[in-house]
């Protein structure tokens, strides 16, 4: 089924007053990060009741989402209503390929985002990612073409430069393109686990005037509040701690037992692939089993089998009518965009 085809019309939300009713209750944004293969509508839909105020979708290739309708249905799926506010992320490498996408997901998202952060070898040949936090005009014609062709705000992810001086200033000329709010992951393109600069990315919001987001080691409700106190940042943004944790931004220190009941359940609704549905549990239990117990969980092929093990934790098997009840409505309804 084609977007245009979906038989609810989705009422976006404006996402920029997200961050002005956070800074005014004098908190900040809390924000999953776009991961690969993860954050589809099955686990936006876990995260929701925990906290978390803005979801990004993964990466999404924008030429081949545009071009293949068989792209757009296995990259992006939502619903109206209750998968909001959501960011959907963009590769792109011109500013065509940007624009053709943001026009066409206008009405099912509340914001674009442009990733200039994945560092992965094959993104940047691309001319994807990272690579183009060397190409700032690129960065600046591709945000202020999108921001002609959609009225939803366009934001811009990035990692930092290896010095303070070329960091900000891609920062500015960000800024001065029109994006709504800078995301900063603290490391740069050739860094993976070494320490993230929290002052760099102070440094970057103290010289800009639109929202900052920081990325990178926010494992933690406590670490986020940490992050927050050190930069002055907007928002806060995990993909690991999430994964790790759902329920991380609500205080819960592992996942809850409630946490993986939902998840249990959301399956029931959806119906999604087993690998999926296995490599979510298998993160969020590594922190609340034992390794003896992990090592029998990982040898686990069927979901009947994870069931099974599952129901030793007081886990029961899912059941959708446990989930809100505007979701069931929506799937009862065959409302379930497929874009």
């Amino acid at each position: 089924m084609d977007m245009s085809t979906a038989h609810r019309e989705r009422e976006t939300g404006d996402l920029m007053k997200v961050f002005d009713n956070k800074r005014a209750e004098g908190s900040f944004v809390k924000i999953a990060a776009p991961m690969v293969r993860y954050s589809k509508l099955p686990f936006r839909m876990l995260l929701r009741p925990y906290d978390v105020d803005v979801v990004f979708s993964p990466m999404i290739i924008s030429h081949s989402f545009v071009r293949s309708e068989r792209s757009r249905e296995v990259e992006f799926t939502t619903l109206p209503y209750t998968d909001q506010p959501l960011v959907l992320q963009f590769a792109a490498s011109n500013p065509q390929q940007l624009g053709d996408a943001a026009e066409f997901v206008t009405r099912h998202c509340e914001g674009i985002d442009l990733n200039c952060g994945c560092p992965q070898q094959w993104a940047m040949d691309s001319g994807y990612g990272s690579h183009l936090i060397s190409d700032p005009q690129m960065v600046f014609d591709m945000v202020s073409h999108a921001r002609n062709r959609t009225t939803l705000p366009i934001s811009v992810k990035v990692r930092v430069h290896d010095t303070v001086s070329e960091t900000v200033e891609m920062a500015r000329r960000i800024e001065k393109c029109g994006a709504a709010f800078l995301s900063v992951h603290g490391r740069t393109p050739k860094q993976r686990y070494e320490p993230v600069n929290y002052d760099i990315i102070r440094q970057v919001k103290d010289a800009v005037n639109i929202p900052v987001v920081a990325n990178g080691d926010a494992n933690s409700l406590e670490q986020a509040n940490s992050i927050v106190a050190l930069t002055g940042v907007d928002g806060v943004m995990t993909a690991r701690g999430l994964l790790r944790n759902p329920a991380m931004f609500k205080g819960y220190d592992t996942t809850p037992i409630e946490c993986v009941q939902r998840w249990v359940d959301i399956r029931s609704l959806l119906g999604f692939k087993f690998d999926s549905f296995r490599h979510i549990l298998a993160q969020m239990l590594v922190d609340v089993l034992s390794k003896q117990e992990m090592q029998t969980f990982n040898r686990l092929n069927s979901t009947a089998g994870i069931l099974d093990f599952l129901s030793d934790y007081g886990i029961e098997k899912g059941d959708a009518g446990r989930l809100d009840a505007m979701y069931c409505d929506l799937m009862s309804e065959d409302t379930y965009y497929v874009s």
